[in-house]
């Protein structure tokens, strides 16, 4: 089995959130090139997306960093996590990070909750990226829209899948081996279940078990509060440039987000692209053509330099 080994970063410090929860940024690539802020989907963590990330550090600044109780966080309480959290937690990472590094065109590149994180923060608070490239936000359209029973029956079957999760392993590999096995995550590149497991698990020190860092009652109220968002937004809400990259609503199996997506951007003209042959996890399945989709929209804003 291919073994995939992150990058020692150029930088790495703590920011410290406005309630005081730290979060890690790790700064890698290209200290000359557009910066890239980079985060992951709910349950997972941003180091398991370095099939994507890291394709593009030559050329790119990347700033890669995990949401509030995922990957390299430490534990936080449960009543802080939420989006109303992660929204702020946005501004604070961008703010801090430019603090530090200096002003740069900033681009969010955001995966699922991180994607719609991003775009809630954009239309409830205002435009603060030079860009924004959403690859799979699941949103929940309104309600009264021919897709809303579908979204809602597809989040409450995650909350149940995710409130039954296992959190305890005996090493990265049993984790690994599941992800494998599961018929939506079957697709990813060589390595990546590997990866991906090592990216979302924390060994005790007292016990020597691998845990999750994100508690699976976590995972399971962000899935359930996707359906109280009433985020639908029109492509004028954002007041930037946006691209949504969706998941091959066409094939055979294709995720209920992926159907979304597509309604989505055909319903208020978004810059949309989808991903021929992949799920929801479309980074880590074809990272080249997802870079491709992404850079191809940056390129034509003049800012992917």
């Amino acid at each position: 089995m291919k073994s995939l080994e992150l990058p020692p970063p150029r930088d790495e410090f703590e920011m410290v959130m406005d309630d005081g929860v730290p979060i890690v940024a790790r700064i890698h690539g290209n200290a000359r090139g557009t910066r890239l802020f980079f985060s992951h989907g709910n349950g997972f963590a941003a180091d398991g997306y370095l099939p994507f990330w890291g394709v593009l550090l030559e050329r790119f600044e990347v700033v890669v960093f995990d949401f509030r109780n995922h990957g390299r966080n430490g534990p936080s309480p449960a009543e802080s996590h939420d989006y109303a959290h992660f929204i702020a937690d946005l501004a604070s990472v961008r703010r801090q990070v430019t603090s530090r590094l200096g002003a740069r065109t900033s681009v969010g590149v955001f995966h699922s909750m991180s994607a719609r994180a991003a775009m809630k923060e954009a239309v409830d608070t205002g435009f603060h990226w030079d860009a924004l490239v959403l690859f799979e936000p699941a949103n929940v359209p309104l309600r009264g829209h021919a897709l809303y029973t579908m979204m809602v029956t597809f989040e409450n079957k995650l909350v149940e899948l995710a409130g039954r999760r296992r959190r305890r392993y005996d090493d990265p590999g049993e984790l690994a081996r599941e992800y494998a096995a599961n018929r939506f995550h079957r697709r990813w590149v060589e390595g990546a279940h590997e990866l991906m497991a090592r990216a979302v698990l924390r060994r005790e020190e007292d016990t020597g078990a691998w845990v999750l860092a994100c508690r699976p009652q976590l995972e399971a109220a962000i899935y359930g509060e996707a359906m109280e968002l009433d985020l639908w937004p029109a492509y004028g809400d954002y007041g930037g440039p946006v691209k949504l990259i969706g998941a091959d609503a066409q094939m055979d199996g294709a995720s209920a987000s992926a159907v979304a997506n597509r309604a989505l951007a055909s319903e208020s003209d978004y810059v949309y692209e989808a991903i021929a042959g992949t799920g929801h996890l479309l980074q880590i399945e074809k990272p080249e053509a997802c870079i491709g989709a992404m850079t191809s929209f940056l390129e034509d804003l003049g800012i992917a330099v």
